[in-house]
């Protein structure tokens, strides 16, 4: 319904106004919503009633930005307008219809109170004080139309924002790490080619137990991680959400509820658990012990309670390690910060493989890499076949439910289960896709490093090998004055091919002759195929299937 306007004076014929426009980016998308329609509209308006147009404000609201901090800056415009002379004051407000200028009741309150003349342009329709009160009430009834609409509206949007999250689909915008992105008008997010790594790499160090979140923020900012539009420093609280944030290793959370993503992850899930293992070990931790770096700090855990062991310094020169004794007293004893260092050389000695055996194992790895990326190619070739068929399960169990033959429960159901197998799929997918020519160079170039690892150790100050530690090791304990290495893979089976090297080597006195004869060095293979490695050389059955487990782990 549209009333006729009626004709208002102005004070002293004073006919400045202001001009107020507002679109969302979803109504941006439609005709005649644009912000460039109703700038026209009203100036053409002004133009043929004799008005002159002060001051525009024009809100542009989008999922990111919400508010309207421009129609607040116009109230407070025209406020400061009602402390002027009666015949300067600006009381015209130009809009295109009731629903641009008020989402809600309070809005027209807010306008209300400054005794102003509104035109809107769009409705043919004049309101100030002086109008009919069927005016007046009609105008109210539109104001609560508007309110409706906004009401129904978010209402629509926080219901396919859930169905996105139940489907897998993270609904909101793309945390750090990531970023919006579109396919066949599905909007889901990816991974951001720059920060992604970055995000891997922040995990990685805190990780380690070696750096508080003040330390860890700023590392990260000098190695480049840095917002992505504005180039300012991450603070140390967002650095917390993020390591904070289940969506990096492929869940998310949506309304207090934990959801599996379709997402590719950025981290592993034992690596996240592992961080918030350290958030909540720092937590427990006294202030005034994190003041200095401390060597093993992060890499010991006291075998008896299962406490981190930490550091201290007595005497002002001598520093000791000892459980944390959170979970009550604790039988460890103290122990000097040498002793544990020497318990770590050692524990680099078992990664050492003697020349020949270091040659036999990267030509074992060399030969074997053809049939493994073959393997590699047929087995992604069927998990994308695999992939492909519950993705049309998807398609076909939506239609269903568009079409009511099935409940809003027994989708949800199966989206999630189908989703979470595809998620599995694009893992395994990945896994075949790294394992190509550059990960046999960078196995070759681990097994020279295990090599020379004592050395490189031995002849470092000792603040300077913690680089070295953190490659090597992982979780270790300490239990009764020894150490219990735990390995890193793939450090852990080099351990084991050396411990049988010197079995069969030494106990058994078997002979690592390269001339030797053995057709079966590569077991588990299929019969048909021959495996001929240069030189013809051989390895004990048992060693070899250690030497081909150490590929298929870690090259």
């Amino acid at each position: 319904m549209a009333c006729s306007p009626k004709p208002v004076s102005s004070p002293e014929g004073n006919r400045d106004a202001v001009l107020y426009a507002r679109v969302s980016s979803k109504e941006q998308e439609r005709e005649g919503y644009s912000i460039e329609a109703q700038l026209k509209l009203l100036k053409d308006y002004a133009s043929n009633k004799g008005i002159h147009i002060i001051q525009e404000f024009v809100d542009i609201e989008t999922a990111k930005i919400a508010g309207r901090k421009n129609f607040n800056e116009m109230v407070q415009f025209l406020k400061q307008q009602g402390k002027k002379a009666p015949q300067s004051v600006c009381r015209i407000i130009l809009v295109e219809k009731t629903d641009r200028l008020y989402r809600n009741p309070h809005d027209w309150l807010a306008i209300g109170e400054m005794d102003m003349e509104i035109h809107f342009v769009k409705e043919n329709l004049v309101i100030s004080k002086d109008s009919r009160s069927m005016e007046k009430f009609v105008h109210g009834m539109m104001v609560l139309m508007a309110k409706n609409y906004v009401d129904n509206l978010s209402e629509e949007t926080k219901k396919g924002m859930l169905e996105k999250a139940e489907q897998g689909i993270y609904p909101s915008a793309a945390p750090l790490g990531y970023i919006n992105a579109i396919c066949d008008s599905r909007r889901f997010i990816q991974q951001d080619t720059a920060l992604a790594p970055l995000v891997n790499r922040l995990f990685e160090l805190y990780a380690t137990g070696r750096y508080s979140l003040i330390q860890v923020t700023q590392k990260l900012f000098d190695e480049g991680f840095v917002y992505r539009k504005s180039g300012g420093k991450i603070q140390k609280s967002h650095i917390y959400q993020i390591l904070t944030n289940p969506i990096y290793y492929g869940d998310f959370r949506w309304n207090d509820k934990l959801y599996s993503g379709t997402h590719a992850p950025i981290i592993s899930k034992e690596l996240w658990d592992q961080v918030q293992a350290v958030l909540q070990e720092n937590g427990k931790r006294n202030t005034k012990q994190q003041k200095h770096d401390w060597v093993f700090r992060g890499l010991l855990h006291c075998g008896h309670c299962g406490c981190a062991m930490v550091a201290e310094r007595k005497k002002g020169k001598y520093v000791y390690y000892h459980c944390t004794g959170n979970k009550g007293p604790c039988s460890e004893k103290y122990v000097r910060e040498e002793e544990v260092a020497k318990q770590f050389a050692e524990g680099l000695k078992a990664i050492q493989l003697d020349g020949q055996l270091l040659d036999w194992v990267v030509t074992a790895l060399k030969a074997s890499h053809a049939d493994e990326k073959r393997h590699h190619t047929e087995m992604i070739t069927e998990l994308q076949r695999e992939h492909q068929k519950l993705q049309k399960r998807l398609d076909s169990i939506y239609d269903d439910k568009l079409d009511g033959n099935i409940t809003q429960e027994f989708y949800n159901e199966k989206t999630v289960n189908w989703r979470r197998e595809q998620k599995d799929i694009l893992k395994k997918i990945e896994s075949h896709q790294n394992a190509d020519e550059n990960y046999i160079e960078e196995g070759v170039r681990i097994l020279e490093l295990a090599n020379r690892a004592y050395d490189l150790y031995q002849h470092q100050p000792l603040e300077n090998t913690r680089t070295l530690l953190d490659y090597v090791y992982s979780n270790s304990i300490w239990m009764d004055g020894k150490l219990i290495a735990n390995y890193r893979k793939p450090f852990d089976l080099i351990v084991e091919i050396r411990q049988m090297q010197d079995d069969m080597g030494v106990e058994t006195g078997v002979n690592f002759d390269k001339n030797a004869e053995n057709e079966n060095w590569l077991p588990d293979k299929d019969s048909n195929l021959e495996h001929h490695a240069p030189e013809a050389c051989a390895l004990p059955i048992e060693l070899s299937g250690n030497v081909i487990k150490l590929y298929h782990n870690c090259f």
